[in-house]
């Protein structure tokens, strides 16, 4: 592994975490900065939609905005390189989310983004969740249409 690779792993683990602490904090522009303006995510496999970028930080403003904290811990993060300009990525997730009446449901999965290299350093171009699980999720739970 020679350096440029090193650096292009940090860059790109440093990207799930800024994804992990926009999401958590709600923080729509920082969560912009992840993706390329042309990416597509998806959370079909989570109860939520698919779509562009746009669509997403509209949708998950609304669908987060039920829950006073989120805790999105993101691991075991591997990184295939597909070119010298692009890679995919799977890291596990485990997310805690808070609810309103202060009881917490879980849930976990992973992540599998493809990024590419641009101008302004790694970015997602494509998103896609994939849910392992959910513990103590509540029946009633308000999902956004």
């Amino acid at each position: 592994m020679n350096l440029q690779e090193l650096s292009d792993r940090l860059e790109i683990t440093d990207l799930l975490t800024r994804y992990a602490s926009a999401v958590d904090r709600k923080d729509w522009d920082l969560f912009r900065q992840v993706f390329t303006a042309d990416a597509e995510l998806d959370y079909t496999s989570a109860g939520g939609i698919a779509g562009d970028l746009d669509t997403q930080v509209e949708w998950l403003a609304e669908a987060l905005a039920q829950f006073p904290a989120t805790q999105h811990m993101v691991a075991n993060v591997g990184i295939e390189f597909t070119g010298d300009d692009s890679a995919t990525v799977e890291a596990m997730f485990h997310n805690p989310m808070v609810m309103p009446d202060k009881s917490a449901w879980v849930t976990g999965g992973w992540y599998h983004h493809e990024v590419k290299r641009t101008a302004d350093g790694w970015r997602s171009v494509r998103l896609r969740e994939e849910s392992a699980y959910f513990s103590g999720m509540p029946s009633d739970l308000d999902r956004p249409e």
